[in-house]
């Protein structure tokens, strides 16, 4: 009998799938997750921020999964799943000018849009140590996607939209504030109006402007301007 006999090999435990080491590529598509989810309303920006940093830093697959468990986009069998996909009136790319149709800037100043006026589809803010306000709340909308770059400077951008129109946000801030409260309308022809942009020691604010409504919207942003807008909705608008 040999004494000496090496005993047999025990076999390594697996690994569970939460501690294995994440790639770059893992953290590039859990951070795409959450941009979109910002783009969405879901995160705010202070949040999306937030776990960007600890995605970047994390080292298993179980520490990137903590940061997007709750977004339905992580759970694709799910049937709230359905709810992550991008809202069909979303301001798509083809239709939006790449040049903007009108330019507010306020450089050590001032500058406002607001009353009865009628917005392009793209339109670049510029507060540079001055302040903008853009105000829809009594806009003729023209158009359903309202693109707004807002650039704030040492400075501010305050955007205000009717509660009645649908309210998108992307963009960020570098030592200043980005904020833009999401809003969903229930008319599926309201206009969108989508904010973006970048806010470097200064702020962009975009939000519904409480108690204002667009009474005309279904005559403003179709094609059916000659049709008949039904009575119900007609005396909702109005009040």
């Amino acid at each position: 009998m040999d004494l000496h006999k090496s005993p047999a090999p025990v076999a390594a435990r697996p690994v569970p799938p939460a501690d294995l080491r994440c790639s770059d590529a893992d953290r590039d598509r859990v951070a795409d997750l959450l941009r979109d989810a910002l783009a969405e309303g879901r995160l705010t920006a202070e949040e999306h921020a937030e776990r960007v940093e600890g995605v970047l830093s994390a080292r298993t697959a179980g520490e990137l999964d903590r940061f997007v468990q709750d977004l339905p986009a992580a759970h694709p069998h799910h049937p709230a799943a359905g709810a992550y996909a991008p809202p069909p009136n979303r301001p798509a790319p083809a239709p939006i000018p790449v040049e903007p149709d009108d330019h507010v800037v306020a450089v050590f100043s001032s500058a406002v849009r607001r009353g009865r006026w009628r917005p392009g589809r793209r339109m670049h803010a510029y507060a540079i140590f001055g302040s903008v306000e853009i105000d829809l709340s009594e806009a003729m909308f023209e158009y359903r996607q309202v693109v707004i770059r807002a650039i704030s400077v040492f400075g501010s951008v305050d955007i205000r939209v009717p509660e009645n129109v649908s309210l998108r946000g992307t963009g960020g801030g570098v030592l200043g504030s980005f904020e833009v409260s999401p809003l969903d309308s229930a008319d599926q022809d309201a206009p969108v109006v989508h904010v973006d942009g970048l806010a470097l020691l200064g702020s962009v604010d975009a939000r519904p402007k409480r108690g204002k409504l667009v009474a005309d919207i279904l005559d403003r942003v179709s094609d059916k301007v000659s049709g008949k807008v039904d009575k119900a909705l007609r005396r909702h608008l109005d009040r």
